[in-house]
């Protein structure tokens, strides 16, 4: 999975296609991604507590990581990923790579 904490992601399919929003959290075990302002659900809640509040709390639910596609943060068009080796002095490092403007990303 390309797709990491605070990347910018846009939705491709589902309810909220064209919607942007940052990453705010994501699982590569079950492929699933949590996106700021997308795919939010809306859960009818009691206060537990006095002084709680209580009423209709939204939450963005988890999506998945297949239904999104990463923004490049220099030329701002959707784009997949590459990855290109570079080295550094006798150290070999993977890099992300926006295939559109060839940024890194």
């Amino acid at each position: 999975m390309d797709i990491r904490t605070d990347d910018t992601v846009i939705v491709l399919s589902g309810r909220d296609v064209g919607k942007k929003g940052k990453v705010l959290s994501a699982d590569p075990k079950s492929g699933k991604v949590i996106v700021q302002g997308v795919h939010v659900a809306q859960r009818h809640q009691k206060p537990r507590k006095q002084g709680d509040p209580g009423g209709i709390i939204k939450k963005e639910t988890p999506i998945y990581a297949s239904k999104l596609m990463r923004v490049c943060p220099k030329c701002d068009k959707p784009t997949r990923i590459a990855h290109k080796l570079v080295t550094n002095g006798d150290k070999k490092k993977s890099v992300r790579v926006c295939k559109k403007c060839g940024a890194e990303i």
